[in-house]
């Protein structure tokens, strides 16, 4: 059996027909690009600029001026090749799933990971001189 529908409902609903969902896009902010140098391993933070040389904070690498060259070596924006976000994972997307969940990691928890258990492991070392 169907449900009755009102007279007075229908025609509700016939004059006020449901109205679309209007969604907003989303639009994702993604980080600007770090650059490396290629010579001496200067890493261009766009998020710091070059003050010493009058690049403000937020320029990006693409937006340096023609006669732009790296503080250390003086060598030319061709030589800095783009080593992506600051928070993003090292290595390639795909291989992301692989390993003991440390390829997810960013450059930083790794260092943490590394050198916190060699320190660890140099404490522990370090009590077996207490052992007498």
């Amino acid at each position: 059996m169907e449900p009755e529908i009102n007279n007075s409902e229908q025609s509700i609903q016939e004059i006020n027909p449901p109205s679309p969902v209007l969604l907003e896009p989303v639009v994702a902010i993604e980080e600007p690009h770090r650059y490396e140098c290629g010579s001496c391993g200067y890493v261009y933070e766009p998020t710091s600029g070059d003050p010493k040389r009058g690049i403000i904070p937020g320029t990006l690498f693409t937006d340096l001026p023609a006669d732009w060259r790296c503080p250390v070596c003086t060598s030319r924006p061709a030589v800095f090749s783009d080593i992506g976000i600051p928070s993003k994972p090292s290595g390639f997307t795909e291989n992301l799933g692989y390993g003991f969940g440390v390829n997810v990691m960013t450059p930083s928890q790794k260092n943490l990971l590394i050198f916190g258990s060699l320190a660890v492991a140099f404490a522990f070392f370090m009590s077996l001189y207490a052992l007498d």
